[in-house]
Formats: C-alpha cells, structure tokens, sequence
C-alpha cells in the first residue's frame, strides 16, 4: 500500500515508546473532529524557526481555538507562544526575527498584536474602531496594509463606525438592494466591502489604499492575505480585486492594481478579462510575478505564472507567461531566495506536489510528489512545508532544495494517533471515459482479513472541478468510513483537477454524461480488483457536485446501491440558477443562462428524472448555505417522501455548505454511518 516510509517509522516508533501493548482502535468521528490541525507556517527570516497557527478543539464550548507554536528548522519540541482563549491567528515575522505579529481578537475585536521573542507579554498594535480581517507588514517592518470593512461612500472610519450603530439602533429591519450580490456564501451583504488601510506600525491613523473602489480586499468569501503584496522598496501596495459593478456575480475579471502609501488613486496593472492574483515580488524587486487565467467566466481555469519588470511608480513592463506549456494549474507561489526560480504547489494526478520552476526558461522540477502540501518555504538550505495524506494528519516536514532528504519536523498528533488505527491506501487507475485513463483511491477497512468481504462507501467529490486527492480531509475522510468496517473508493472522474486541463475542461455542459461514466467504471474496476469489496452492500455518499451526482444517480443509476447521501446536493438546475449567487458558475458550466439555453439546464437535470429514483436517501443541508440553497435539499427530500421512498434529512440551521461546528460534525458523522449500516445488511 503506498505509505512514505517515514510515516510508517514515526507511526511505529510512537506507538512502542507511548503506547507498549496497547490495542488501537478504530478510527472515529470524535477523533477526526479532534484531531490538532496545522495551518499557516513562516519560515523566519534567518530560516532557523518556523511559526505556525495549531487549531484545538474545544468540545465543551463547541468551538475550535487556535494558538501560535514554533519549531526550529530542524525539528525537535515545539515551543507554545500563545495561550490566550480568543485565539490568535496570521503570525508574520518582523524583519528581524525578534518578534512576530499577529491577529487577535483578545481585546473585543480583531486586531494585530506584537509578541516579542525575547521575552515579555504579547502588546496590542492597532487600535482601529473595526475588525482587521487581513494585514501585511512592509519589508521594513515601519507599516502595516490592514483589511477593514467599510462602506464606500464613507470619508473615514467614524463614519461607518456611526452608520453600523445607526442600523443597529433602528426601529425596523428591513434592508433595500438595488443589485447582486445580495448575499454570499453565507452572509447577507450590508453594504460594506473589505478595504485596505496602511497603518504605521508605531501608531497613527489609518490611511486608505483604496478609497471608492467598489470591490472586496481580499476577495469575498474565501481570499486572504495572499491577494497582496509589498514592493520591496515599501512605497507600493499591489493587490486583486474584481472591479465589475452591477455584472460582478457573473463575472471573474480581477485585476492588479498598485496604491502609493502616499496616495493617489489606485492604478490598474493588468487587463486581463480573466482572472488575475496571488502577486509575489522577487528579491531585488526587480520583478512582479503572479498567477492568471485565461478565459473570463471561468472559475476552473488554469492559473499560470505570468512575470513582468516592476519600475518605479508603479510601472510595469510586458507580460511573460512562464508556464504557458506547463499544464497544471499553480497553487501557491513564491520566489528562491536568489530570484532565478519559484516554488509552487499544484494538483498532480491525485496529489499536490511542490515544484521548482526556473524564472528563465519556464523549466519544471518536481520535488515532493507525494501527498498534499501546503505553504512551502525557504528555511536556509532547505524548504520547509506543511503535508499530509490520507492516513497523516497535516504536519510539518523539510527537504533540501533539490526536494531530497525528506524529514518530518512536527507530531502535533503524536498521542492521538497512537490510540487510533487507520486503513492502508493506495492510488489506481482504470480505462474510463473513451477509454482515458482515470485515477481513483481505495482504502482498506480498519483490521481487514483476508478472505472477508467489506461494504462500500463510494465516496463522490464536489466541484465539479475538484479532487478527491491523497489528502487528511477534516469533513470528507474516507479514514471514518474504515474505522466503521467499510473499503472507501474515490474516483477523480472526467472534470477533476490535477490532470491536465483538458481533463478538467471535458466536463463543462456534460454534468451527467462522463463523470457518471468514470464512475460506473471506476466500481467495476474496484470490484474486480479488489474481491474484497462486497459490490452488493454499497452505498454513495457526495456532496454540493457530488450531491448532484447523488440525485443524478438516484434517476440514471438506481440499481447501483443499497443507499445513498446527499449532503447540499443540487436538486434542480433552473431554480438553482435563480438562487444561487455566483452565477458566473452555472452560466460557464450550463453554457449560458435558463433563459437563453434552456436545453443546457434540462440535459442533465436530476429533477427531470425523479420518476426513477428507489434508492434510499439520507439529505443532509445547512440553513446558510447560499451557495447551494437549503430549498434543494428541500425539495430532495420532498421527492423521495412523495414516491414513498425511505429516506431522511438532517437539518442545521445554523451550518452553511460545510459543517463547521464540532457538535454538529460528530452528529453528521453519527448520523450518515447509522444509515450505511441500516442498509449494508451484514456489515460490522
């Protein structure tokens, strides 16, 4: 089964020293929402320490906590720096590695704090009258580029500060929209947007970067601190934003735009019709790289490296697209230390891999191929990174520059992977669509025997455009489905990511057609690869995609399972249309809109087909999930209770299209592996 070798030497080394004797048990849904996750890693300045944000779980309060720890480079025992229960986030080094900044909301609101390393208490830094949601610290370490949300039409903080009491103050509630968005993901708009700041770091008022833009900075829902960047020089702030009016929640046009610290307004550096972000400077300053997308409208384009000479006062000279033949789709991005190369993450063939590639040339170096990583960089002669994979939690590992020498700096979960017992895993592959190769994941229930034969769950990713990559996925781990007694199948069908964009591209205005295919084909290869799989005790589980595959399957593949899970599945594609909010997405993927391609959303349309439909169904939705809305999992069950079909659904009002709360995932959890053993007649 693959497994790196260090995996099994550390898993092995912990449970004789910690654990002698002891029996692990299964693994489980407590164990998997408990489980210490590892995010954000900065390499200080001198690359001899890294910080990272360690999130815990606090079941009794229902709530996660996150708190700052470091590591040498080297490895060793991990240093607590923070300890606070309102939770710090965002650590950043100063420059000269003898403190590091960070967001907190210790004091009532979100704002960034300075903990210095020396010795001494954590002190507050800003004191804005609102939430910092992002910040960047100059290359000098004298300013601060901080996030706020203001509304537009406001000369300065105290007047949104008036107008957020104004509105809380009023005698009636309604709220008057002229355009979309009226609400996204899962908040309604109050007509702020997310606007940068430059604060001096030693106190002072804060002076805007973007004032009169309409547009979010960061992006809305889920754009960070990556979307903005520092000149070297600390005169110029380089930042995204999607400028498009009335048409923005059909439209993926982001721009780069460049701030003067002295003001002005903002001058636009790329036009691009497609999407444009993630800018990075090398070294010098000399060069501005970033990532773009090629076809406007569509959100699963292909980002690539596009390089161009920065000068001063902004000026920036002809694009260079480096990885215009590299057909992958770059993730994170950031220059060596000598400027001449980038690393980058990017999906490859069921994993995230960390590349080279030579700013020259374009030439590509794949250095860790295996499993999912995260935040690569630079820590001396060697890179540090966040990894994971299907039976390892995410943890922190080195390897030199060439990606050789691989070693694991962290065991946040040293004493809870000890108790527990994982199914092994491995990556296969089988003729699918056309007879095009696809890849798919198998995991072996927890104590298999040979000769035994398991129940299946066949476990259908999102997206479309997604992957169900070698990953330690927090909601959707098929390790919980083999802690139950159940092999777990995952197949990247025609539309995943990771492999090529043609790949990706074959799925646009065929939802039903090769995705369904891939994955009738991809059980039958399970089947007949592995006779330990019992095909007749299977049952499907998906979710947002994948729960529109479940409907889909419901009506074009109903003898193909004892039971299915819906969770946030679409039900019908015209209405969806009408209530969902990015409407760039089904326009792209429908090839237009209900009203001008009507054939489009009828095609493949699982409403269309609910004359067929016999299979057991557990339907899962969150009352603030906007993006697929709670009236499909509505109308989903409405269905099956009319046809008489056994079925169920498990609501949270209080959950939007993920289950993010603890409580809630162990009763998600509770609740979808009681239906797969109510179905699976037989199974443990």
């Amino acid at each position: 089964m693959r497994k790196t070798v260090l995996s099994l030497t550390l898993a092995a080394g912990t449970l004789l020293a910690g654990f002698a004797g002891a029996e692990p048990r299964p693994f489980g849904a407590e164990d998997l929402v408990t489980m210490q996750r590892l995010s954000d890693p900065r390499v200080s300045p001198d690359g001899s320490r890294v910080v990272y944000v360690l999130r815990s779980t606090d079941l009794e309060a229902n709530r996660g906590r996150t708190d700052l720890w470091m590591v040498s480079r080297d490895g060793g025992e991990p240093v607590r720096l923070t300890t606070h229960p309102a939770g710090d986030g965002s650590p950043r080094w100063a420059p000269d590695g003898q403190s590091i900044y960070f967001l907190s909301s210790r004091s009532g609101s979100s704002q960034v704090w300075n903990l210095p390393l020396t010795g001494g208490e954590a002190r507050q830094i800003t004191h804005q009258p609102l939430d910092l949601s992002a910040f960047v610290l100059s290359p000098d370490g004298e300013h601060l580029a901080v996030a706020m949300e203001v509304f537009v039409d406001c000369e300065d903080l105290a007047c949104t500060v008036a107008r957020l009491e104004e509105q809380a103050s009023a005698p009636s509630t309604g709220r008057v929209y002229d355009r979309l968005f009226v609400r996204h993901w899962d908040t309604w708009k109050d007509g702020r947007r997310s606007h940068l700041f430059v604060v001096p770091v030693a106190g002072g008022d804060a002076r805007s970067l973007t004032a009169g833009l309409d547009a979010d900075i960061p992006s809305k829902p889920f754009g960070g601190d990556e979307e903005i960047a520092w000149a070297p020089d600390g005169k110029w702030v380089v930042f995204a934003a999607r400028i498009a009016g009335q048409t923005e929640p059909w439209s993926t046009n982001f721009d780069l735009y460049g701030s003067s610290v002295e003001g002005g307004t903002p001058q636009k550096l790329t036009e691009n019709p497609a999407w444009d972000t993630h800018p990075v400077f090398s070294p010098d300053g000399e060069t501005l790289a970033y990532v773009a997308m090629e076809r406007a409208g569509f959100e699963a384009d292909r980002f690539r490296i596009v390089l161009r000479s920065w000068g001063a006062s902004g000026v920036v000279g002809e694009a260079r697209v480096l990885t215009r033949d590299w057909d992958r789709s770059t993730g994170s991005l950031s220059f060596a230390p000598d400027g001449e190369s980038l690393y980058v993450t990017a999906g490859d063939v069921g994993n995230v891999a960390l590349f080279r590639i030579a700013k020259g040339n374009g030439r590509v170096t794949r250095l860790v191929g295996d499993g999912h990583v995260r935040s690569p960089g630079v820590a001396g002669d060697r890179l540090v990174f966040a990894r994971d994979d299907l039976d390892s939690p995410v943890d922190l590992y080195s390897t030199d520059l060439d990606g050789g020498d691989l070693r694991q700096l962290t065991e946040v979960n040293r004493e809870a992977l000890a108790e527990v017992a994982f199914g092994d895993y491995e990556q296969f592959s089988f003729a699918g669509w056309n007879g095009e190769t696809v890849y798919g994941y198998v995991v072996k229930p927890v104590g298999f025997e040979a000769g035994k034969k398991y129940p299946l769950a066949f476990l259908i990713h999102g997206g479309p455009q997604g992957s169900f990559d070698n990953d330690f996925h927090y909601r959707w781990n098929p390790q919980f489905y083999a802690g139950l007694g159940f092999a777990s199948v995952m197949i990247d069908f025609h539309g995943s990511t990771g492999y090529g964009q043609e790949f990706t591209d074959s799925i646009t205005g065929d939802w039903g057609g090769k995705p369904l295919e891939d994955l009738r084909k991809g059980m039958a290869a399970a089947l007949e690869r592995y006779d330990w799989i019992d095909g007749d005790r299977a049952c499907a589980l998906g979710a947002s995609y994948g729960g529109y595959m479940i409907n889909w399957i419901a009506g074009n593949w109903p003898d193909g399972f004892r039971c299915l899970v819906n969770h946030d599945g679409l039900f019908d594609l015209r209405s969806m249309y009408y209530s969902t909010e990015e409407l760039w997405f089904p326009e792209w993927e429908m090839g237009g809109t209900p009203w001008t391609n009507p054939e489009g959303f009828a095609e493949h349309n699982p409403a269309l087909f609910v004359d067929r439909w016999k299979t057991p169904m557990l339907v899962i939705h969150g009352a603030l999930d906007f993006r697929v809305v709670e009236t499909q999992g509505l109308a989903t069950f409405t269905a099956l209770q009319r046809r008489g079909i056994p079925s169920r659904l498990l609501y949270f009002p209080d959950e939007n299209h993920w289950v993010l709360k603890p409580r809630n995932s162990i009763q998600w959890h509770e609740v979808v592996g009681e239906w797969l053993r109510k179905w699976t007649a037989g199974s443990p």
